[in-house]
């Protein structure tokens, strides 16, 4: 009876590793699809690679991360194209018409909408959207769409975790800039250590000075005159395109967005 007891431990406890080894692999298949890649862009491999990193961003943030795109938009604007798609496959992600951030790409008349709703309306707003835009749009011009998908879901994600009303583009949220602090601290660190171990320096200014025989032999202050010159500010010329905003779908859903071509 003794042995008995022993094998159903041994053998509950294979079943059980063998479970914890396989949960991995089923939770990294995808539950549902998020890539719908009509304009055959991508490769079958980059699709499910897409699939995997949209699947595990859109649980992190509780947020659909949709990749759409196009050769026919059915002689739609490509933000109707796009409203007409929340509309009727209503994604999101813990409901139907729920947390939703869409990549539109139109390939037809080569433009992108970007478009966020609900919870992604707040913190992708237009400004934050137009930032994600011309991030990937040189990877839209170059053609490597894998890149700029990627980039999408990777930079949605990192903006959705920065406190609405902050600027992505904040020094504070710079890598360099960040790098560049920890590297300024530790040279002073550095160097309060090294001149602390070198011992105080006694030596001054007074020190060979004979106070009997040192004065000051003259002093003049002239003040001649103060000139003030007026220059108009040149008006700024750097205007960019960014396009688009928000608006609301057929089905009264509002979202946020940003369009531009490439």
């Amino acid at each position: 009876m003794k042995r008995t007891g022993i094998l159903i431990t041994l053998f509950t406890l294979f079943s059980l590793s063998i479970l914890l080894f396989t949960s991995p692999v089923m939770a990294a298949s995808p539950t549902k699809q998020r890539i719908y890649d009509d304009a055959e862009l991508l490769t079958k491999q980059e699709t499910e690679q897409l699939e995997v990193l949209a699947e595990e961003y859109s649980v992190k943030r509780e947020t659909d991360f949709i990749i759409l795109t196009t050769n026919d938009t059915e002689g739609k604007d490509v933000v109707k194209y796009m409203q007409d798609f929340y509309d009727e496959k209503g994604p999101g992600y813990d409901k139907k018409h729920g947390n939703t951030a869409i990549l539109t790409v139109d390939m037809q008349h080569r433009e992108i909408y970007l478009a966020g709703f609900y919870k992604a309306e707040k913190l992708l707003n237009d400004d934050r959207l137009d930032l994600i835009r011309d991030k990937i749009t040189p990877a839209m011009k170059n053609e490597d769409y894998f890149t700029a998908f990627q980039t999408f879901i990777l930079t949605a994600d990192e903006y959705m975790g920065i406190r609405f009303g902050l600027s992505p583009d904040n020094l504070l949220f710079q890598l360099w800039f960040q790098a560049a602090v920890s590297i300024g601290l530790g040279v002073l660190i550095v160097g309060g250590m090294a001149y602390n171990s070198g011992g105080r320096v006694t030596i001054n200014n007074k020190t060979y000075e004979n106070s009997s025989t040192s004065r000051v032999v003259n002093r003049r202050d002239q003040y001649i005159r103060t000139t003030t010159t007026k220059r108009r500010k040149p008006e700024s010329n750097s205007g960019g395109s960014s396009g688009g905003g928000g608006g609301r779908t057929s089905g009264g859903h509002s979202h946020s967005g940003s369009r531009g071509s490439f």
